[in-house]
């Protein structure tokens, strides 16, 4: 069983366990999907301050902090006690097309480090300090947290609940958040790492 855990699921297993969760949530305590909120409410419980925005009851919301803790620590367990040391396994001769592709493009860029999840030489501690960190970790994080806000929830609460609602704003959002995605990645990531 746990050699079965530990390998990598295909998306027509975990993609329909992810959507699963929002009727599951919606039958069993009429819930919302959704992670963005959860930050809404560990701030509307530690800032004691007079801010409108904070001014709820955030302890009826108090069961989106246990749904948010327990994905950290399932991501916790997933890593420590059922991690695969093996690569991912895909098709020999697309890991080959890739490796010379990304291993060309990356290295006009200094990244010569591309098999984690992240290219270790932009996200580390040192390359905080750095005008290429500094806009890839702390001015892209304000971006995402300002997003969120101002389209009313994360991709979570939009991509997943809204859109199994027929919910019209979430649609716009998911679009937003797609057409965002395709411009950083393909026109402003790269003058990012050629800095």
């Amino acid at each position: 069983m746990i050699e079965f855990l530990k390998q990598p699921w295909p998306w027509y297993i975990a993609g329909p366990l992810i959507g699963l969760t929002v009727p599951a949530l919606l039958i069993l305590g009429n819930k919302s999907f959704g992670i963005s909120s959860s930050l809404r409410h560990i701030c509307a419980s530690c800032i004691p301050a007079n801010i409108p925005f904070f001014k709820y009851n955030w302890r009826k919301e108090v069961w989106n902090l246990f749904f948010v803790f327990g994905i950290f620590t399932g991501g916790y367990i997933a890593v420590s006690f059922l991690g695969n040391p093996d690569p991912v396994q895909v098709n020999p001769k697309l890991a080959e097309e890739l490796a010379e592709e990304l291993a060309e493009e990356l290295a006009g860029y200094g990244i010569t480090n591309y098999t984690h999840l992240v290219p270790e030489e932009i996200m580390n501690w040192h390359s905080l300090l750095t005008l290429k960190g500094f806009l890839m970790m702390v001015v892209g994080g304000f971006l995402v947290g300002f997003g969120t806000r101002y389209a009313g929830g994360c991709t979570s609460g939009h991509s997943i609940m809204g859109l199994s609602n027929l919910q019209w704003p979430s649609l716009v959002a998911t679009i937003c958040f797609m057409l965002g995605g395709f411009i950083m990645a393909n026109l402003i990531l790269p003058v990012i790492l050629s800095l």
